[in-house]
């Protein structure tokens, strides 16, 4: 992500210099500004802080990914950065692809019916924006001020931009919401902060981003339950990982506990439609 989104009210942060040179480390690489601030990843962490904090953190990182959404990709240069039509049917069809490689035989049939229902419930796109993909408190940065933190909470800095591109930000928020569920915790190893009960809810906070000038949260339940079969994907994938790595007896539940629950999710989400 470049610095050009500093024109902007989202708070990233700016590469001072990009090398391209393999030889130098073996990749090319870039160097980005230091930001001061805290990163809240886990429940301990996030306990540490008052109700008041947690509900003022809650609620700009909200207003953050809707000013996210607000940003002109054209005019900050980002044009090139992605495909922004079409968002959904691509991510299906990576998502259900990817199933193929490493799902598990149980769960076969509940993913396939996830799957094509969704693949049924295609709609419409009628917006494009940057979209991070990520999305959520630990991947950013806090400044929660010196003399009355509830007050003075910031977002510093948005992180961890790998899977950013241009697309749906409905599909965005959706899988911000999709992280609250418990089951994430289970792909995390530990109780995280982000699936604290102490956070909104999904019903409040995607009332939140569209008081928050976001888009109009249409076909809200496929995007629900699209984001809910991505993250079964993904800790089918990381499980998949660990047993071909020979590690079955890691120190915490294994991240495929959380398959099955999400497609679940996914298949009851597509039941509200």
């Amino acid at each position: 992500m470049t610095s050009s989104l500093l024109q902007t009210d989202v708070p990233v942060a700016p590469t001072v210099a990009l090398c391209e040179d393999e030889s130098v480390i073996g990749a090319p690489f870039a160097i980005a500004e230091f930001v001061p601030g805290l990163c809240v990843q886990t429940r301990e962490q996030l306990d540490e802080l008052d109700d008041e904090t947690v509900s003022a953190v809650a609620h700009r990182l909200v207003q953050t990914l809707a000013a996210l959404h607000r940003v002109d990709y054209d005019a900050v240069g980002l044009s090139g950065l992605g495909r922004p039509g079409g968002y959904a049917q691509r991510q299906l069809k990576r998502w259900s692809g990817q199933w193929e490689i490493v799902g598990v035989d149980p769960l076969n049939a509940l993913a396939g019916e996830v799957s094509r229902r969704l693949a049924a419930a295609l709609p419409e796109q009628h917006a494009s924006s940057i979209v991070h993909g990520d999305y959520r408190i630990d991947n950013t940065i806090l400044d929660l001020g010196a003399d009355s933190p509830a007050a003075r909470v910031r977002i510093a800095a948005v992180v961890d931009w790998e899977l950013s591109t241009l697309g749906d930000p409905i599909a965005d928020v959706a899988m911000m919401c999709a992280y609250r569920d418990p089951g994430f915790d289970l792909i995390l190893g530990a109780p995280g902060a982000w699936s604290s009960p102490r956070l909104p809810d999904v019903p409040t906070l995607a009332a939140q981003y569209e008081a928050a000038g976001g888009v109009t949260l249409a076909h809200w339940d496929f995007h629900m339950a699209l984001a809910y079969y991505k993250i079964a994907v993904v800790s089918a994938g990381i499980d998949h990982r660990l047993r071909a790595a020979g590690d079955p007896g890691q120190a915490h539940d294994s991240p495929g506990d959380a398959v099955e629950p999400y497609l679940e999710l996914a298949r009851r989400a597509l039941g509200r439609r």
